[in-house]
């Protein structure tokens, strides 16, 4: 059998969907950051990253760097096993008392990244607990939802943060059930932030078991950085909390935190914790120095909220969409993959400014966007760059919509080739210009040009073109 037809059938169906990921090949520069190195050939030397989850910059801290080099002299470079088989490092054990104490619980136990905490913890909860029944937010992230399917417990969804549905549905389960509420603090794709007060009253309510994930909020938000529940004063009324070390603390792994006889069950059981190699003792060093300066300074925190604030602002100066919410992720929707990797496309290679698409099955399909991050370490200048090449942008989009139209109304029929189509009027060789509207407008599927493309007809009637027209403007209004 020929495996790799089979396996590009469907990336080919990925690329025509316009859902084919790119990554872009990054150095980011120590001491630089936003900055990094492009090593794309049709993009500057030099990018500003605009979509990182280090979010405040932690990743290169003077303080956190000298920590991770004094581990990696004293230790080494691994672990050297799993955390049963020799790889327990005294690092790890330190940082999971950091963690303990920043979110005021028992306990905490150390994972290789949020993805294998949510899913290490959840599986081992709903598969070990009798009768267990995880009420899930319709919103979780994939590692919770993969975390349900290994558990093969019973599930509820509730509709995102609403708090009264899930208390409809959780009265209506057997009252010997082991409930499971599990939601987030902050939602990364449109940024809301959950009504935590209610979710958790109602969960007390019915007796229910809480799990919280603030893998996007941890180090934002609270006085020492404990997230949304430390904020809210929440945090001790939570059974689990979970988060992640590699996005404001600016390093790698997951976490959770607890009593103590509930982490001794998850370490005990979970074959996400038992059967993988310990981080390095050099991360834990590292991450446990970042935790520890988080939890005296916000300076980082109070400017990174000056700069969303201002990013905010400009866009709206300048009336580029973007969804409105609480917290420090700024979501710009385009709706299309096409479209939204296009516009990628340009800021990088016209404007040295990268942005990841972000596009099914991270998101809903027609639900996709450009996902701003702004740090305390991006400039004024950096803001202006950014919100001005957007604008231009947005522009000649208006600009082409008004061509678009006259088209439509002058558009007479293409007899070339003997194929009866629209030609496109503006201009005797009817070759457009290469600009991201233009494409747009023609809702072309294929990767920007490289090169002026050849001449280009519309080749339907005039009903499609104003079909094609109406999706255009429910994209960008």
């Amino acid at each position: 059998m020929d495996f790799d037809s089979l396996f590009n059938a469907q990336l080919d169906t990925l690329k025509e969907e316009g859902n084919y990921r790119i990554f872009a090949e990054l150095e980011r520069k120590c001491g630089a950051f936003p900055r990094a190195k492009s090593h794309d050939d049709d993009c500057p030397d030099e990018v500003t990253v605009w979509c990182s989850n280090d979010y405040l910059g932690m990743g290169q801290h003077p303080d956190v760097i000298k920590s991770m080099q004094h581990a990696v002299g004293e230790n080494g470079c691994g672990a050297g096993g799993t955390r049963n088989i020799s790889g327990t490092n005294h690092q790890h054990k330190l940082l999971e008392t950091e963690l303990a104490d920043l979110h005021g619980k028992e306990s905490a136990l150390l994972f290789t990244s949020g993805y294998v905490s949510n899913w290490a913890a959840l599986s081992t909860l709903g598969a070990r607990l009798p009768d267990a029944v995880i009420l899930s937010d319709e919103l979780n992230h994939a590692s919770m939802i993969e975390g349900i399917r290994h558990a093969r417990c019973n599930k509820v969804i509730w509709k995102h943060n609403d708090q009264e549905d899930l208390d409809r549905k959780l009265a209506a389960l057997p009252w010997n059930a082991t409930k499971i509420v599990e939601f987030e603090s902050v939602y990364s794709m449109d940024g809301d932030i959950c009504p935590m007060k209610e979710i958790v009253e109602v969960a007390e309510k019915h007796g229910a078991m809480t799990y919280l994930d603030e893998v996007h909020a941890v180090g934002m938000y609270g006085a020492r950085g404990g997230g949304v529940s430390e904020r809210e004063g929440l945090a001790d009324r939570i059974t689990l909390i979970e988060g992640t070390l590699g996005k404001a603390f600016g390093v790698m792994g997951g976490y959770i935190t607890g009593s103590e006889a509930m982490c001794d069950f998850i370490r005990s059981f979970s074959s996400g914790f038992i059967f993988t190699t310990a981080l390095p003792p050099a991360v834990a060093a590292a991450a446990r120095t970042s935790i520890q300066h988080l939890k005296k300074s916000d300076t980082e925190r109070k400017q990174q909220q000056v700069q969303v604030a201002k990013l905010r602002k400009r866009l709206d100066d300048m009336g580029i969409p973007h969804i409105q919410n609480p917290s420090h992720i700024i979501p710009v929707m385009i709706k299309d993959p096409v479209k939204c990797r296009m516009l990628a496309d340009i800021l990088m290679q016209d404007y040295g400014i990268y942005v990841q698409p972000i596009n099914y099955p991270t998101v809903p399909k027609g639900t996709e966007r450009l996902r701003f991050t702004p740090g305390p370490l991006h400039s004024d200048a950096d803001i202006e760059h950014l919100v001005q090449a957007l604008a231009t942008l947005w522009k000649q989009c208006a600009s082409a919509l008004l061509l678009l139209l006259g088209d439509v109304a002058v558009a007479q029929p293409c007899t070339e080739g003997g194929k009866g189509g629209v030609h496109h009027p503006l201009s005797t060789t009817t070759t457009l210009l290469p600009c991201f509207p233009t494409l747009l407008l023609l809702n072309m599927s294929a990767p920007r040009p490289r090169s002026p493309p050849p001449t280009i007809h519309i080749n339907t009637n005039i009903t499609a073109g104003l079909c094609a027209l109406f999706l255009l403007l429910l994209t960008f209004l």
